[in-house]
C-alpha cells in the first residue's frame, strides 16, 4: 500500500517564499491571488515572502529559480514547487499539497 502524501497538518505554519520578476502585471498578478488564497486557507499561520529575481538575483540561484513566477514551501517539509501560474486556487492547493486545508 503506497503511502499517502504529505499533507499541511491543521495548525501548522506555513513559510511560502515568491520568485517574481519586477512589477510587471504577471508578477502583481502572482502576488494578489497568492495572498487571497492564503488569507482564504491559511489566516493567521502562514509567512510569505516576495522575491524579486531582479533585486536579489542570489537568492533565486540558491533556491534554483529558473522561471518566474516560482513558488516554493519551505515549510512544513518537505519542500514543494510551483512554477508558472499560481492564480488557479486548486493547482495551488494541488501543487503545494495543501488538499486537507480546502
Amino acid at each position: 500500500m503506497a503511502a499517502a502524501p504529505a499533507q499541511v497538518m491543521e495548525g501548522a505554519q506555513v513559510f511560502l517564499l515568491l520568485y517574481v520578476t519586477g512589477a510587471s502585471p504577471i508578477s502583481q498578478r502572482a502576488i494578489a491571488s497568492l495572498k487571497a488564497f492564503c488569507e482564504e486557507h491559511l489566516r493567521g499561520r502562514y509567512d510569505l515572502e516576495v522575491i524579486d529575481v531582479h533585486q536579489q538575483p542570489e537568492l533565486a540561484e540558491e533556491d534554483r529559480v529558473l522561471a518566474t513566477p516560482t513558488l516554493i514551501r519551505k515549510l512544513p517539509l518537505p519542500l514543494r514547487r510551483l512554477v508558472g501560474d499560481v492564480c488557479d486556487p486548486e493547482r495551488l492547493a494541488s501543487g503545494l499539497n495543501l488538499e486537507s486545508l480546502s
